[in-house]
């Protein structure tokens, strides 16, 4: 029996914070019914890279049931109506006031439904002087101060994914799960409210107490603002390897077992953290010049036998090959799509992922399985 077996989840949702915290709700056995428009989620229409459809809906929405309600309509609303009346959770990431101009107020719909627990997702809340505007993942980025620290010293830079709508919906995930926990306890259910811009800040702590400190953070690519060597560097046959130094030890260990340079460490200018941070330039070049001169398959095997943390830098082609990547295989309506596992591995307790639904169609939770990449 899945945890949340028995547990019906309505969600007027669309794009990715919601979806993302809904397909989690499914995965665990939910039964998430997902209100669409009549022209369905936008996010259906954001590419099509997976078999024709938009790979943010497949990833998304897998085990959900698809039911389109036109909420501009008396029919409509009194559909949703009867929907919330039997849900034990409402998820929705409409725009602020958008549920209570509908007859959806959160304050009737507590008073109607006392153990209904109630998850609205927005850009920055229902109140402050930007409660109102549109909010979406990279303008969250901009505005929190995450594009500031992200990339090299050229620019500001976007993270590479929808980092502040995953963030989002996770936060949602664990907020409604914590509400049924003391559901459970109370017979209470809850007002949950959660915006990206609060979610993003949050994640920012440690560079915000840093520039509030004196030292904010610098744009360093692929470094690291306060170790050294901490970076990537290039072999002889181009590929990237990036190392982390985390301690004196590992510093003389990649000298002597990978570097060749045992006498490396008693250089003043290489001596301690502090110093190789403050030479920075030249701690870079001592590594790089070295692993200039040998292959990868050769570095790797130096530093795997030194112990030494190491990752290559991969590309999506890397990922799509890569030995310990687990991938799932759901069923859409334009055939099997294949990608990454969910995180979680419940042991001896193996997940099964419902299907991607059409606009309108129910979802067939049966055919899904988890399988390591070739």
């Amino acid at each position: 029996m899945l945890p949340l077996e028995g547990i019906k989840v309505v969600a007027v949702e669309q794009a990715v914070a919601a979806p993302f915290c809904s397909s989690r709700l499914a995965d665990a056995g939910a039964d998430v019914i997902k209100v669409e428009r009549p022209e369905g989620d936008f996010a259906r229409a954001y590419d099509a890279a997976a078999k024709g459809q938009s790979s943010y809906f497949v990833w998304l929405n897998r085990g959900k049931h698809s039911l389109v309600i036109d909420l501009a309509t008396t029919e409509g609303r009194a559909g949703l109506e009867e929907l919330i009346a039997g849900a034990d959770i409402l998820l929705q990431n409409l725009k602020p006031g958008s549920m209570d101009k509908l007859g959806f107020s959160l304050e009737r719909l507590r008073r109607d439904h006392p153990k209904l627990i109630c998850c609205s997702i927005s850009g920055y809340g229902d109140e402050g002087p930007y409660a109102q505007r549109k909010a979406y993942d990279m303008l969250i980025q901009a505005e929190s101060g995450l594009a500031s620290i992200t990339g090299g010293p050229e620019g500001p830079s976007r993270v590479g994914l929808s980092v502040v709508d995953i963030a989002t919906g996770a936060t949602a995930h664990a907020s409604i799960l914590e509400a049924l926990i003391v559901r459970g306890r109370t017979g209470k259910g809850a007002d949950i409210r959660i915006s990206m811009f609060d979610v993003m800040a949050d994640w920012l702590s440690v560079p915000l107490l840093n520039a509030e400190a004196g030292n904010p953070p610098q744009r360093m690519a692929l470094a690291h603002p306060s170790i050294a060597p901490y970076g990537a560097f290039r072999s002889k046959d181009g590929k990237e390897i990036l190392i982390s130094i985390q301690s004196e030890r590992e510093w003389k260990k990649l000298c002597a077992e990978v570097l060749g340079q045992p006498d490396l460490p008693s250089d003043p200018r290489f001596a301690s953290m502090i110093e190789r941070v403050r030479n920075r330039k030249l701690t870079d070049q001592a590594v790089g010049d070295i692993f200039a001169t040998l292959s990868r398959d050769e570095l790797l095997k130096r530093l795997a036998e030194a112990d030494i943390a190491f990752a290559e830098v991969n590309t999506m082609a890397d990922l799509a090959v890569h030995p310990h990547l687990r991938r799932i295989e759901v069923e859409t309506p334009n055939g099997v799509v294949s990608h990454p596992a969910p995180a979680a591995i419940f042991v001896g307790e193996p997940r099964r992922y419902g299907a991607v639904p059409a606009i309108g169609e129910r979802a067939d939770r049966s055919k899904t399985r988890v399988r390591k990449s070739l």
